[in-house]
C-alpha cells in the first residue's frame, strides 16, 4: 500500500468559528432554496390567485409561526449573503491568515444577525 498521508478526521481539528460559519453557510443556502423559494411562490401565487388566497397567505404569514419562519428566512438570507462575501474574499486569496479569518468568521455572523435586526426593525416601524 502507497505511503500516503490519511484524511485528516474530525477529532485532530481544533474547533472555531471559520468552521461554524461554513456550515451556516451551506445551511441557510439550503434553507432558502427550499424553505424561502416556496414561500415566495406562494406568495405570488396568492397575488396572482385573487383577494381571497392572498387573505389565506397573509393570515398564515402574520401567525406567530409564520413571523418566526420569516425571520428565520431574513436571517438566513443575510447570514448567507454576509458569509458569501467572506468566500469571495477568501477566494481572491486574502484573508486566510488564522486569527484575520477567525475574527471575519465572528463578524459574519454577526453581521447576519444586525441586518436581520435592522431588516425587521424597518419593517415593524414603517
Amino acid at each position: 500500500m502507497a505511503d500516503r498521508p490519511l484524511s485528516p478526521h474530525l477529532t485532530i481539528w481544533k474547533w472555531g468559528p471559520h468552521m461554524l460559519v461554513s456550515i451556516l453557510h451551506r445551511v441557510t443556502g439550503d434553507g432558502m432554496a427550499f424553505l424561502a423559494l416556496p414561500m415566495l411562490l406562494w406568495w405570488l401565487g396568492a397575488l396572482a390567485s385573487g383577494p381571497e388566497a392572498y387573505a389565506d397567505f397573509a393570515e398564515a404569514a402574520t401567525s406567530p409561526l409564520g413571523y418566526v419562519v420569516l425571520v428565520g428566512i431574513s436571517w438566513a438570507f443575510f447570514n448567507h449573503m454576509s458569509s458569501g462575501i467572506r468566500h469571495f474574499v477568501l477566494d481572491i486569496g486574502a484573508g486566510y491568515e488564522i486569527e484575520t479569518n477567525k475574527r471575519w468568521s465572528i463578524a459574519t455572523t454577526a453581521i447576519g444577525v444586525i441586518l436581520t435586526a435592522a431588516f425587521w426593525a424597518a419593517i415593524v416601524l414603517l
